[in-house]
């Protein structure tokens, strides 16, 4: 827990030297900010490209291929589903009829309908670094995200470079926004949750507050003044000094807080649902908004989550009922990057952990399948208004074109700008590794 204000060896004023001094760790998996900000210092400057920036949506549970990007109208009822493909506005590309917002706007986006390179495993792991969990813990493989805040640093310095908006969930290999790896705890994602935003706590004042914008900026006021009289920072060093500038900076609070927003945009992101669904991500589209907010804002990579999708039992139903709100969220925040010029800097990429069995079970649903899979992806100054591959008749494995999930890495890292085929980072042992093992853009989107 982040408190700056704690409850034992107060000094007169009422500050807590122990707990100021530790300015907790944010979700930093336990190094505290000052220790994050000294050890940055120690590292070359890195060179500061353009502000481009990765917005990453994991779908947690694996979506159904087959139900969205590509309707298998040639297959048998009991694998075909209910689901008929509707037009685009990309003449010969058809989606599921559940995206109708999406298929107006088909020329901003690229539909991958042979995706591969997943294991059967709930994990985020593979949509935020391109390797599955085991092979990440075994190779301590970072994340997308690590990887821009370790070779790009801060926009503006008091921003993380890299932020992770999902919550903690009832399955916890789910929740994890993307690891640093071997690159170390000073590249691990900012979470604004749990032990970031939930429990920051700034003199009684709470950032989950933030609809009430006076009271919050007047309490970050007051702790700057009640720490300037007395004279507490002359004492530490300039690290620390710097950590309490990042956490009371109004621009990452102005960030998260939604409210700022016109309430037409807030309107055309819609609302979702309330909470987590089971085990599974956040159902609340805000995230979305948050995520545009974030990056307008310096953050380089923000990955989230959104709902729950490993569907084992009435596949059609929930599909009704979260397709939907993913149709609205998606197309708001691509309408929103392209209106406030955003949208060739910015890549968007949405997939989950594998695909759904082309058979559809006693239950109505669909199981794990990792022989394929698919992925959405717009922006970035990528060629769009296309779809790559295709699977056989059945929805089965690729029938031309496989693609697999580090081409598309090595795709949004050349899109920000990173010369994928050529750069590597040290790993701890001081050896040079590459960003990813398959490390050849896709022709057809540069």
């Amino acid at each position: 827990m982040f408190n700056i204000m704690g409850d034992s060896h107060r000094f007169c004023d009422g500050l807590t030297r122990r707990n100021f001094l530790q300015i907790g760790s944010l979700g930093f998996g336990g190094l505290s900010l000052p220790q994050i900000l000294r050890a940055q210092s120690q590292q070359p400057t890195p060179w500061q490209s353009s502000h481009k920036a990765t917005i990453m949506v994991f779908l947690p549970g694996g979506p159904p291929h087959q139900d969205m990007w590509e309707i298998k109208t040639q297959a048998p009822r009991e694998i075909r589903g209910e689901f008929n493909p509707i037009a685009t506005s990309v003449p010969g590309v058809q989606i599921g009829e559940l995206f109708p917002r999406l298929a107006g706007m088909m020329e901003k986006l690229v539909a991958i309908r042979s995706l591969i390179g997943c294991r059967d495993e709930h994990s985020s792991h593979v949509c935020f670094s391109g390797y599955s969990r085991r092979d990440s813990k075994l190779h301590n493989r970072p994340s997308l995200g690590a990887f821009l805040s370790r070779i790009e640093g801060h926009v503006d310095q008091s921003v993380p470079p890299f932020v992770g908006l999902s919550p903690k969930m009832g399955h916890n290999p789910w929740s994890h926004p993307g690891e640093s790896g071997f690159l170390g705890l000073t590249h691990t994602p900012f979470k604004p949750d749990g032990d970031g935003l939930a429990n920051m706590v700034l003199n009684d004042i709470t950032v989950d507050r933030l609809s009430d914008r006076k009271t919050l900026l007047s309490g970050l006021d007051r702790i700057r003044r009640d720490i300037d009289h007395s004279g507490t920072l002359n004492g530490v060093d300039a690290f620390t000094e710097k950590a309490f500038d990042v956490l009371t900076s109004s621009k990452l609070v102005d960030a998260l807080d939604v409210e700022k927003e016109d309430p037409k945009v807030r309107e055309m992101y819609g609302k979702g649902h309330q909470g987590n669904k089971d085990d599974g991500g956040p159902r609340t589209t805000s995230q979305f908004l948050i995520a545009r907010r974030l990056v307008e804002a310096g953050v380089r990579c923000v990955t989230l989550a959104f709902s729950r999708w490993d569907w084992h039992g009435n596949n059609f139903g929930q599909a009704r009922t979260e397709m939907p709100v993913l149709d609205q969220a998606l197309s708001a925040l691509i309408t929103d990057l392209e209106m406030r010029g955003m949208l060739d800097d910015v890549s968007v990429v949405v997939w989950g952990d594998f695909g759904r069995t082309p058979r559809i079970n006693s239950n109505a649903g669909r199981d794990h399948w990792s022989p394929v899979s698919c992925a959405l992806l717009a922006g970035g100054g990528m060629n769009t208004g296309q779809a790559i591959g295709s699977t056989n008749r059945l929805g089965e494995v690729p029938k031309d074109r496989p693609v697999h999930y580090q081409e598309v890495f090595s795709t949004l890292y050349r899109q920000l700008g990173i010369d994928v085929e050529g750069m590597t980072v040290d790993d701890l042992q001081g050896r040079p590794q590459y960003l990813v093992d398959v490390r050849k853009p896709l022709p057809e989107l540069i």
